[in-house]
Formats: structure tokens, C-alpha cells, sequence
């Protein structure tokens, strides 16, 4: 039998409700979040579980790690960036599907590449799976999708994407 290795899952906040979100951590075997957000908030009513106090209030008493990996977050610019391309597209954040190539790109070099994920793995449980936590429903919408992709194909981790659909 092999050693246990990290799992890695991606979610957002976009399409759940805070017991929703809370059960399929747990379905998934979620035992550590890391929140990969720059400003932890998210603005309206219907989303504001996942504001940084309250969630991390109720992943501990689900019995889920919160950590904050700002050094993953976009920064203030490459998210305005993003949004540049999604009004030239027409496309508001909550219904984007996809990043442009400019954001890709200098995320890839400013952030990605600089930050050293083999001691982040060296960090993660092995007998659970670890999630990646940003805003976007979907993960090809959002960062976390280009940090998953390195920790799968750079340190051989399996990647899930929990979606609320």
C-alpha cells in the first residue's frame, strides 16, 4: 500500500447557501480550507456567511481548518484586470466563465511562479482532502483553477471541483 497523498478540491461561494456549502465539505472529505481570497467578503445578503468571520466560525464548528493564503490571491490590479475583460465581454463576475489570457498570464508569473507550493504540500493533511476557496462558482472562472492544475500536474495531487449544481 502506497503513502497517503493530498487530495485537492476547488469551491466557491456563488450558487450555495451556507449549509449547503457546509455539506458538501463534508461529503467531499474536507478537512482544510484554504481561502484564497485577497479581500475576504463578499458583498449582499445572500452571501455574507462567507465573509471571513463567519465562515471561519462555521468551518470550526464543522470541524474544518480555515488558513488564508493571501500570497494566492490576485492582486488588486490583476482583479481589475479581470473585470476590464469581463465588461468588454458583458459578463458580470457571478456569471463569468472563463479567464482572459491577460489575467492567466501575469497571475502565472507574478504569483504563481514566485510562490513555492511544494512547501504548502508539505503542509496539507494526506488523509483528507484539502479545498481551494475563492468566490466564482465555476473553477475555470477563477485563480483557483490555475493553482489546482500546478498542484496536479507539478506535485502529482488529484483535483475535484465541488460545484453546487
Amino acid at each position: 500500500m502506497g503513502a497517503a497523498v493530498a487530495r485537492i478540491a476547488t469551491i466557491g461561494v456563488y450558487g450555495f447557501t451556507a449549509g449547503f456549502f457546509l455539506d458538501k465539505l463534508a461529503d467531499g472529505g474536507v478537512e482544510l480550507l484554504l481561502d484564497l481570497r485577497q479581500r475576504r467578503g463578499v458583498r449582499g445578503p445572500e452571501y455574507c456567511w462567507a465573509n471571513s468571520a463567519r465562515l471561519q466560525h462555521a468551518l470550526a464548528a464543522a470541524g474544518v481548518g480555515y488558513r488564508h493564503v493571501k500570497e494566492l490571491a490576485p492582486t488588486t490590479e490583476l482583479r481589475r484586470l479581470q473585470y476590464r475583460e469581463d465588461d468588454r465581454q458583458g459578463v458580470g463576475k457571478r456569471n463569468r466563465i472563463a479567464l482572459a489570457p491577460a489575467y492567466v498570464e501575469r497571475y502565472t508569473h507574478e504569483i504563481l511562479d514566485p510562490f513555492d507550493l511544494g512547501a504548502l504540500v508539505a503542509e496539507l493533511p494526506s488523509s483528507s482532502v484539502t479545498a481551494l476557496f475563492c468566490v466564482e462558482r465555476d473553477p475555470e472562472a477563477c485563480h483557483r483553477s490555475l493553482v489546482a492544475q500546478r498542484l496536479r500536474v507539478e506535485h502529482g495531487l488529484p483535483v475535484t471541483d465541488i460545484l453546487p449544481g
